[in-house]
């Protein structure tokens, strides 16, 4: 819906989310949604986090972020500087990841803005099926983690995302672009930092943008 519950605010203060903190998308951040649904009240805040780390992971990582700058009804708000990252969860090697984080307003419903991530993660050649184990190699992993205040638990889709305050690969990107965002039912996200501050990860170069 279009109240405040529906809207977690981005950052405190004009300080905590200092200028240059674009990272080369300001153009893109500019553009997106133009032509598109135009956007009324009832435009929810996201947050969608991106991993990749097989075939050029920041190239991945950048064709997704146009991706869903182009999706209807939507419109970008602010992307995160990209990050290595060590695997998690895996039982066999495989390499380091990069991650990022987007924040967007969207029109779309969860269900929907869920099958347009999955859309862009097929035509980036994820492989969904079920010898597919949870924590292996992709090309692309696109995971709605927020979805404004709500908490939603349906087939195939939990909102927030059941693991997100678990991974240092989600949280230090989500404060990049979202220092005071909270998680709801959790709290303010970046007092898990501390507990994750043991799992590998560094900020790392982006794709360059044409």
């Amino acid at each position: 819906g279009g109240s405040s519950e529906e809207r977690p605010p981005l950052a405190r203060t004009r300080a905590q989310a200092p200028r240059g903190r674009q990272h080369g998308w300001s153009a893109v951040i500019r553009h997106s949604g133009a032509g598109l649904i135009p956007l009324a009240g009832a435009a929810t805040l996201v947050i969608v986090g991106l991993g990749s780390n097989l075939a050029h992971p920041r190239r991945q990582l950048a064709r997704a972020v146009f991706a869903i700058a182009r999706l209807p009804g939507t419109r970008l708000v602010r992307v995160s500087r990209n990050y290595v990252s060590a695997p998690v969860g895996s039982t066999t090697p495989q390499p380091d990841f990069v991650n990022a984080a987007v924040a967007a307003r969207t029109t779309l419903a969860p269900r929907a803005l869920l099958r347009f991530l999955q859309a862009i993660e097929r035509r980036q050649m994820r492989r969904h099926d079920p010898e597919t184990t949870r924590n292996s190699a992709r090309t692309l992993d696109l995971d709605l983690l927020l979805y404004g205040r709500r908490r939603i638990h349906i087939a195939q889709l939990e909102i927030p995302h059941p693991r997100m305050h678990e991974r240092a690969f989600t949280l230090r990107p989500l404060r990049n672009i979202a220092p005071a965002i909270t998680i709801p039912g959790r709290g303010l996200a970046r007092r898990f930092l501390f507990a994750v501050k043991h799992q590998r990860i560094a900020p790392t170069r982006s794709h360059p943008q044409r």
